[in-house]
């Protein structure tokens, strides 16, 4: 039988979809949510553990989904903001797990998380600060102009990156087209009925 609290840990997960990243506030209404800037987050991570020879990607990958779930109670704050606020993350998190069925194993990550020593937890920060450059890149390509305005800041942040890997992965994003996946990918243009005939 499904214990009611993890239930409702389901249906909280779910209400992140809901909450909007701070970001909006800059940028405009069509920045990810926490939702999406997790599942994101995930997938940069596997892809960054892989790169560094992790063998446990699953624990990678759970990492990233757990690094923002407290938010989901305690809000996400900005560089502005964060000098006005004051929240308690860890509780949060505990509140957010406390009688499920992943109470011990999520708390226990998402504190591993925010202490920064394993290559887990210094994957799992690179892939959360490499999420915001591609969705800097997507704003470019759209016309927004504020990824010129936060270069400085963006540089500062590649300093900070753990791996290697994530520092190259910066560096390729800025070169990056968003849109290549689709362009160069098997399409109707490139192998279908629309393919221009030699």
């Amino acid at each position: 039988m499904t214990k009611k609290r993890d239930l409702e840990l389901l249906y909280e997960v779910g209400c992140l979809r809901f909450l909007q990243r701070n970001w909006r506030q800059f940028l405009n209404a069509d920045f990810s949510n926490e939702t999406e800037h997790s599942f994101r987050v995930a997938w940069i991570a596997m892809i960054l553990a892989s790169y560094e020879g992790v063998k446990n990607i699953g624990k990678v990958v759970q990492m990233a989904l757990v690094h923002d779930v407290g938010e989901s109670r305690s809000g996400d704050v900005h560089y502005i903001s964060r000098l006005y606020t004051s929240r308690d993350e860890e509780m949060a998190v505990k509140d957010v797990f406390d009688g499920t069925v992943m109470e011990k194993e999520m708390i226990e990550l998402w504190k591993e998380y925010e202490e920064r020593k394993t290559i887990e937890e210094k994957i799992v920060k690179d892939a959360d600060n490499l999420d915001v450059e591609f969705e800097l890149k997507e704003q470019e390509v759209k016309g927004e102009t504020l990824r010129k305005y936060w270069l400085d800041t963006r540089k500062r942040v590649y300093k900070k990156l753990y791996t290697a890997s994530a520092k190259k992965m910066w560096k390729d994003v800025q070169d990056s087209n968003p849109h290549d996946w689709h362009f160069f990918a098997r399409n109707r243009f490139t192998a279908g009925d629309w393919k221009e005939k030699k």
